[in-house]
């Protein structure tokens, strides 16, 4: 009597085998601490030897971290790419859409990640965290029409990443509370008032939201926070 017939090993190529490794850290990076994940734990969920972990990160549990914290954030930076098609704030929608559903699913690493004092934190691994912030700055304001800004329009989009990061955070210390999809319309939103107060004062930025509201149409983003936010500013009238 013949045994069934077991699947043939098959040899992985030196990048195949490479990525397999970054895959399983990365997913025990996105919800352990990277001080809680040794060697060990990686080599047993890859059902390989830690000697040949070793082999492909010589560096060890810090260099595979690196590698998979730019994975990562190769990952994240292309949550903010987006075709510069259709209104700006709808792009904005699709952006954070992307972005949130990145926090979902690697909730605890990314607490660690942006939250900092890991063991494995280096200048290394705040380069690369700051690296995905510049560029999720410079795609917003590519999307403004304003890819060389002035200081002023500059530190708004970048207080508004800042904004994004935290409000990040919060949102999973409440227990991803309230839903994804509130918690990014306020964010469209948080962006529309920081760019509106920025241009009362900001000729560049007055110029960004004049592009802006040009493109934008009744019922998105923009016209439904302005029909909710004048009848809150309505009793201001008499400081006019």
């Amino acid at each position: 009597m013949t045994s069934a017939a077991t699947p043939a090993y098959r040899r992985l190529s030196v990048e195949e085998r490479r990525r397999q490794l970054l895959g399983v850290a990365l997913s025990l990076f996105a919800h352990q601490a990277p001080e809680e994940v040794s060697l060990d734990v990686v080599a047993e969920a890859a059902g390989v030897s830690r000697p040949l972990v070793y082999r492909y990160f010589p560096g060890g549990k810090q260099e595979l971290y690196e590698a998979a914290l730019r994975s990562a954030a190769d990952e994240l930076e292309l949550c903010f790419a987006e075709p510069p098609a259709g209104p700006p704030t709808e792009r904005l929608t699709r952006v954070l859409d992307r972005y949130l559903a990145f926090v979902d699913q690697h909730d605890a690493g990314f607490s660690a990640l942006l939250r900092g004092g890991s063991v494995a934190e280096t200048s290394r691994t705040t380069a690369i965290v700051d690296e995905v912030r510049r560029a999720a700055a410079d795609q917003i304001l590519l999307h403004l029409g304003m890819p060389s800004p002035g200081p002023r329009l500059r530190m708004m989009v970048r207080t508004w990443i800042a904004a994004v990061e935290a409000a990040s955070l919060i949102w999973l210390d409440e227990g991803k509370r309230p839903d994804a999809g509130e918690l990014r319309g306020w964010l469209v939103d948080h962006l529309v008032a920081l760019l509106t107060a920025t241009a009362a004062t900001d000729p560049e930025t007055a110029t960004a939201v004049a592009a802006l509201l040009a493109q934008e149409s009744a019922d998105g983003p923009v016209g439904t926070l302005a029909r909710r936010v004048l009848p809150v500013v309505a009793d201001g009238a008499h400081l006019l």
